[in-house]
């Protein structure tokens, strides 16, 4: 029906929306990288496992592999986002599918075409605008170098995320749930060591982690299934490029952020690139 399919696109959007706030709340923050990501996959593990319930499927050790890399991914990005801008931070994480081309064909025995080539490049010439120019530190990006570098591989981080789940799904449909339950829960134990701080947190920093893991990973996460149920992907991936737009505007709103000349180049080229190949 189209009423359904109009309601699996506001899915999508909003799944996006909520992801796009991640940036401008982790800087917001006054907990450490580890702290927020280790209480906010905490927080989103449960939340997942309560509401969806193939969260609670059984997991054997290739879901703990592919949920390994999304913890990865997870954690990265927050201290990529304490590090640098978020403007960086998101768009060097975008480049992922640069290293999943990169990785099909050896994964994955899926060929790359001459428009995945050129897709490629041009995302790669894009991230490295990101390196052009050393930015300037400041008390909510106090160290960009070292931050684009931790974007980049969650960038890699997450294109194994993508690959492990489309190799879990030839053999075992329906693992995505579980395998992100098992990630954040993996992210979570990566960070337990680093959490004494938690305790003296401000009921503004508690209100921050809890809204990252219940709303911005979790819910979003369940939106952003359903919405896929009916969406085509090519078009639910166009409508998930809202992230990426809006996630440096929330911050330049609250916080007053605002990305280099070339950190804007370079984003905007691989947004061109990410559009470009999804619509070839």
């Amino acid at each position: 029906m189209p009423s359904d399919a109009l309601k699996s696109r506001a899915y999508l959007l909003l799944a996006a929306l909520l992801f796009s706030t991640g940036g401008a709340v982790i800087k917001g923050s006054s907990f450490a990288a580890w702290e927020i990501a280790g209480a906010r996959s905490l927080i989103a593990a449960v939340v997942l496992v309560a509401l969806v319930p193939e969260a609670r499927r059984r997991v054997n050790w290739r879901h703990l592999l592919v949920g390994l890399s999304y913890a990865l991914t997870l954690v990265s990005f927050v201290a990529a986002n304490k590090l640098t801008t978020s403007a960086n931070a998101i768009f060097l994480q975008s480049t992922g599918p640069i290293y999943l081309l990169l990785a099909a064909p050896l994964l994955l025995k899926e060929s790359v075409t001459r428009a995945d080539a050129l897709a490629m490049a041009l995302m790669a010439a894009g991230m490295s605008l990101f390196f052009v120019d050393a930015e300037t530190a400041t008390t909510i990006a106090t160290d960009p170098a070292r931050g684009n570098i931790l974007a980049a591989f969650s960038g890699a981080a997450w294109a194994g995320v993508v690959a492990g789940l489309r190799w879990l799904e030839r053999d075992t449909p329906g693992s995505g749930p579980s395998t992100v339950a098992a990630g954040n829960a993996i992210a979570f134990l990566i960070s337990l060591p680093f959490l004494s701080g938690i305790p003296k947190g401000t009921a503004i920093d508690w209100l921050g982690v809890a809204y990252l893991g219940c709303f911005q990973l979790a819910v979003a996460y369940v939106l952003l299934s359903r919405g896929l149920r009916r969406v085509p992907a090519l078009e639910a991936s166009l409508l998930l490029l809202l992230e990426p737009a809006l996630n440096p505007f929330w911050t330049w709103l609250v916080l007053r952020e605002r990305p280099s000349a070339w950190a804007i180049a370079g984003g905007a080229l691989i947004l061109s690139a990410t559009i470009a190949r999804l619509r070839r």
